[in-house]
C-alpha cells in the first residue's frame, strides 16, 4: 500500500501496548519509529542516576540546570542511548516506572523533550507514540489513534514483561503503579494525558499486534481514499 508522506501519532495510557502497536505499524508503512516516553524513562534514569529524586518522589530543582548535559540518542535499532550506550533494560525498571510520570509532569522536562521530538519528527513518514502527542507535540499530524485496553489487561502485560527481564514484582505493585500514573498522566498541568478530539480510539484488550495493524491499515485506506 503505498501510504502518503504523513505522521501518526498514537497516544495512550501505561502498558497499553502502543509501543509494540505502533512500532510494528511504522515497520509496516516503511515509516521512521519514535518512542517519546522511552526519551521520558532517560531523563528519570538521569535523574535517578545524579541523585535528583528523594525516596519520597521529589525531584531536586537542580535537574533543571543539569538536563542539558543529557546525551541523549536513539540506536539505528531503535534502542534508548545516554552517551551512545543502550539503556533500554535500565529504563524499563519497575524503580524507573515508579518514577517516570513525575518527572514528565515538570513542565521544563516536557519542553526538553518536545525540542527533541520535533527536531527528530521534522521530516514526515513518522510514526510516534506517547501521551501527548496528538494533543502537543504534532496537533496537526494527519492520523490520530488513541489507543486503550482493560486495566487487567494492562497489568498482566506489564507484568509479564518485568519477569522477562528478571524482575520480581508482585502483580498488585504492577497494578498500583499503573493506577498511580494513569492518576498523574491525566491530572498534570502541563500537557495531560487526553484523547484528541479527532483521534480514533483503538481498544486493544482482545487484539493482536497483526489485528490492530489490520485494523489501522484500513483506517488509512479510507481517511486518505487509497485503493
Amino acid at each position: 500500500m503505498q501510504t502518503p508522506d504523513i505522521i501518526i501519532a498514537v497516544d495512550g495510557g501505561a502498558s497499553t501496548g502502543k509501543s509494540t502497536f505502533a512500532r510494528s505499524l511504522a515497520a509496516e508503512l516503511g515509516f521512521l519509529y519514535l518512542d517519546s516516553g522511552a526519551i521520558y524513562r532517560c531523563v528519570t534514569h538521569f535523574a535517578l542516576q545524579r541523585k535528583l529524586i528523594d525516596s519520597s518522589g521529589a525531584v531536586s530543582p537542580e535537574l533543571e540546570n543539569v538536563l542539558g548535559e543529557l546525551d541523549f540518542s536513539f540506536s539505528p535499532e531503535g534502542h534508548a542511548c545516554i552517551d551512545g550506550k543502550s539503556v533500554e533494560r535500565s529504563i524499563r525498571s519497575l524503580k524507573v516506572s515508579s518514577r517516570v510520570s513525575v518527572i514528565s509532569a515538570l513542565p521544563y522536562v516536557r519542553r526538553f523533550v518536545d525540542e527533541i521530538l520535533h527536531r527528530l519528527g521534522s521530516c514526515g513518514r513518522l510514526v510516534m507514540d506517547g501521551r501527548d502527542i496528538g494533543t502537543t507535540v504534532f496537533p496537526n499530524a494527519e492520523l490520530k489513534i488513541f489507543v486503550t485496553a482493560s486495566e487487567q489487561v494492562r497489568a498482566k502485560r506489564r507484568y509479564d514483561e518485568m519477569l522477562s527481564k528478571g524482575e520480581t514484582p508482585t502483580m498488585e505493585e504492577v497494578l498500583a503503579n499503573l493506577r498511580e500514573r494513569d492518576y498523574i498522566d491525566s491530572h498534570r498541568a502541563t500537557s495531560p494525558l487526553r484523547k484528541a478530539d479527532d483521534a480514533f480510539v483503538l481498544d486493544n484488550s482482545d487484539l493482536t499486534v497483526r489485528e490492530e495493524i489490520i485494523w489501522t491499515l484500513g483506517l488509512i485506506r479510507g481517511k486518505f481514499g487509497i485503493l
